[in-house]
């Protein structure tokens, strides 16, 4: 089984596939790490800002961008 890329409480950005809701984007804390067989890893997360939890597959998150690295972006604004 192949393992997970991502950690129990890592915040992560959930990008929704075309038949997810519209609203659900955004950002995500992982709370578990699912078992399964599949190539594509699940996690159970939870929405950092209305606390609906999910299950998600590894391929709909994103790490978030460090705030070090929108700092220069946010200067040259």
């Amino acid at each position: 089984m192949p393992l997970h890329n991502y950690n129990v409480g890592q915040s992560l950005l959930f990008v929704p596939g075309k038949f997810e809701p519209k609203g659900s984007h955004g950002t995500y804390t992982v709370l578990r790490l699912l078992p399964n067989d599949a190539a594509d890893r699940e996690y159970r997360v939870r929405n950092d800002r209305d606390g609906h939890e999910r299950v998600v597959k590894e391929s709909q998150l994103r790490e978030r961008p460090a705030m070090d690295e929108a700092a220069p972006l946010a200067a040259q604004a």
